[in-house]
């Protein structure tokens, strides 16, 4: 069984990706963090507030799952829709390739997501 916090691998072509899922309170923040495996110190978070329309991971959801008010919702403990998150990330330049952590606002993504690609 894994850990709560363990890494978990997603290859995309050649890349190996390691992420995983987090809570931060209070606040409600759910994020992803992403890093490619070698480059640790390289990471991509996309962070999900808990704010107007917008509902993160908690009663009546499970751990991990965000969704929107008016519609949408994703389970970001999904191998497909941490790739399809990674797709776009890409597509919009939002990877780090220096040391640090580069924080992203989540919810755009997921608006694409859910509008283009359905739940």
């Amino acid at each position: 069984m894994r850990g709560k916090n363990a890494l978990r691998r997603l290859t995309v072509h050649d890349t190996v990706w390691l992420w995983r899922l987090g809570n931060v309170h209070p606040g409600c923040t759910t994020y992803l963090a992403l890093h490619r495996s070698g480059a640790p110190d390289a990471r991509l978070r996309l962070v999900f507030r808990d704010e107007p329309g917008r509902i993160t991971a908690g009663f009546p959801m499970g751990s991990g799952e965000v969704a929107a008010v008016d519609g949408g919702h994703l389970n970001l403990n999904e191998p497909g829709v941490v790739r399809r998150l990674l797709d776009l990330a890409t597509e919009r330049a939002l990877l780090p390739y220096e040391n640090g952590v580069r924080e992203e606002d989540g919810w755009p993504l997921f608006d694409e997501l859910t509008r283009t690609k359905g739940n």
